[in-house]
């Protein structure tokens, strides 16, 4: 690379012509902008999603489904993951809060159920929002707790 050889990234330069500056520079009259209509005016700004009066996208799609505004939603763990988290970390107790200080889950939505899929073979004490019968029993079965926390 050399001084002489250096140029302005594409893109980042205005062209050279100054619209609307009168008939004299070339791009006088209309400014570019053709003539009459919704564009050629001042502080013309098209809606999202208008498609020039061609019925819009989001009309033309059938909507199908529901969505439930009071459903739950959990972060769901089967016990084979607890039990890597548990020596990964070196922990003997798992709660919420430990998921969210380590990235597991969100804040926000963070509601967890424990399900039964996989082997616990420490002890631990998990403390979460819903626990199935199996993940209890194999809990307590492992030598831990299983405490349920308030929603």
């Amino acid at each position: 690379m050399r001084l002489h050889t250096l140029r302005p990234a594409p893109g980042s330069l205005k062209s050279s012509k100054r619209i609307g500056r009168g008939q004299g520079s070339g791009k006088g009259g209309t400014s570019t902008k053709g003539h009459k209509g919704h564009q050629s005016r001042s502080g013309y700004k098209v809606k999202k999603g208008f498609e020039g009066g061609q019925m819009p996208m989001q009309r033309r799609l059938p909507k199908f489904g529901f969505h439930n505004p009071f459903r739950v939603s959990y972060n769901v763990f089967n016990l084979d993951t607890l039990q890597a988290i548990s020596e990964k970390h070196n922990i003997s107790e798992i709660d919420p809060e430990f998921l969210i200080s380590h990235r597991l889950i969100s804040k926000n939505d963070s509601l967890v159920k424990v399900l039964g899929d996989g082997e616990l073979k420490s002890k631990l004490t998990v403390k979460a929002h819903k626990f199935s019968k199996s993940a209890e029993e194999a809990i307590q079965k492992a030598g831990g707790q299983a405490v349920t926390l308030e929603q």
